[in-house]
């Protein structure tokens, strides 16, 4: 094998093990949010993306990409959460073609009412990956990262 070939590996290998940690977080968040608080992973994220936003206000499309989905399957989501009251959009005023995305006095409600269920399924998930030596190195750098600062 050649060095090329050894790093195409390491990059494969770390890619299934970086697969395989997602994966085990999402499943344990969607089980514990949508038990709890009938939210799924995506509507948790969506939530807690536009709750960061100053304003609490993005463009469909910068929503699509903050939140990594489709154009589509974001907007069929934010239509169900916005059917249940917990999103609203709005015409911006400064360009009439643009569509904004907020979240309600009521997504403000759900996501406070989430946030400790995703944050300590969150917790638990990366507790029981740092337990399996081939998830443990990802798993406790996740665990050791700087908080970021928000708004």
């Amino acid at each position: 094998m050649s060095i090329n070939d050894d790093s195409a590996l390491a990059r494969a290998q770390g890619w299934r093990t970086l697969a395989a940690l997602h994966a085990r977080i999402e499943d344990a968040l969607e089980r514990a949010l949508q038990r709890e608080h009938g939210l799924s992973v995506s509507e948790y994220g969506v939530l807690e993306t536009l709750s960061q936003e100053g304003g609490y206000r993005l463009r469909m499309n910068q929503l699509a990409k903050a939140v990594v989905l489709s154009q589509s399957a974001t907007t069929r989501l934010v239509t169900r959460l916005e059917q249940r009251g917990l999103l609203e959009r709005y015409i911006c005023e400064e360009d009439r073609r643009g569509i904004y995305t907020r979240v309600t006095a009521d997504g403000h409600a759900a996501l406070d009412r989430a946030r400790p269920t995703h944050d300590a399924s969150l917790a638990e998930a990366l507790e029981g990956a740092g337990a399996l030596p081939e998830l443990a190195p990802l798993a406790d750098a996740l665990t050791s990262l700087p908080l970021r600062a928000t708004d």
